[in-house]
């Protein structure tokens, strides 16, 4: 038989980037989000199921300030819940991640000549988006209801701090991705363990100042820790650019150190289960 007859067909991906970069990697891998983003919701079913239940869980959340008898909690509480919204529906990348072990085809991942981050880097990527456009409806849309208020300078720049804060909080929720993917037994409770740390700590729900010196320390690991003060900063009115722009760049570094953990702990993962043959076809 020929060589050319014995070669495997490889699936056509639309770029002119090179074979084996990085980017085509990241490129082709994030088809498959956007092929599971519209696998889960139709645009009907997104906006009546998902986005409706957002918005009232961000509507729960302010109504509780309003049982307190100050507009100012209100506010408070309901700019928090909104952005974090935005982390939440980010963190879903633990659950898609996780799930090329459960279906088995995380030992072909490794097994592939590709590094491994790179594929997971864009396996997720499909919760950015629909995380921003959350928030977005919860803060502009229906904010002005709950006395949450933007100039049209300020909601510009509101709208590109919650763009970063789905891609710098990714960064984290890779890296507890890379985690579960050794792990798989934390899978269930590891990112509701996240998020509740993040609501209590991050200036969700309370200050920082709420709590003891050294959790507040702890606190700046996250990234959201620092794009919701700044959204704050922004809806009132209060920042001047250099704590804005700082806040922001403690959310950029933090970010990097996170996805950093993530390409070394996905590509131990690889590492070890080629030495090892310690990744099953699939994981009950």
């Amino acid at each position: 038989m020929p060589d050319s007859a014995a070669a495997v067909e490889r699936p056509v991906v639309g770029t002119r980037l090179p074979r084996g970069t990085t980017a085509r990697v990241v490129l082709a891998s994030s088809r498959n989000a956007w092929a599971d983003l519209a696998a889960t919701f139709t645009p009907l079913t997104w906006t009546l199921g998902w986005l409706g239940r957002i918005v009232a869980q961000v509507i729960f959340y302010a109504l509780i300030g309003s049982l307190l008898g100050s507009p100012d909690r209100m506010r408070y509480l309901y700019i928090g819940a909104a952005v974090v919204a935005t982390a939440m529906e980010t963190l879903l990348v633990v659950s898609t991640s996780t799930r090329e072990r459960y279906s088995g085809t995380l030992p072909l991942l490794v097994a592939s000549p590709s590094r491994l981050w790179p594929v997971f880097l864009g396996r997720s990527v499909q919760w950015l988006p629909s995380g921003v456009a959350t928030a977005t409806v919860a803060l502009f849309a229906i904010g002005p209801a709950f006395g949450v208020r933007f100039t049209l300078s300020s909601g510009f720049a509101a709208f590109g701090v919650l763009v970063l804060v789905a891609i710098t909080t990714y960064g984290y929720g890779l890296a507890l991705a890379a985690l579960v993917l050794r792990f798989m037994r934390l899978r269930n409770w590891a990112t509701n363990l996240s998020y509740t740390v993040m609501m209590l700590i991050c200036g969700v729900t309370v200050p920082l100042s709420f709590w003891p010196v050294w959790l507040q320390g702890a606190a700046q690991v996250f990234p959201l820790t620092h794009t919701l003060h700044v959204i704050r900063l922004l809806e009132g009115g209060t920042g001047d650019s250099l704590t804005i722009l700082t806040s922001l760049g403690l959310a950029v570094l933090t970010s990097l150190g996170w996805y950093g953990v993530a390409a070394f702990l996905l590509e131990r993962l690889a590492t070890a289960g080629r030495r090892r043959g310690s990744i099953e076809f699939a994981e009950s």
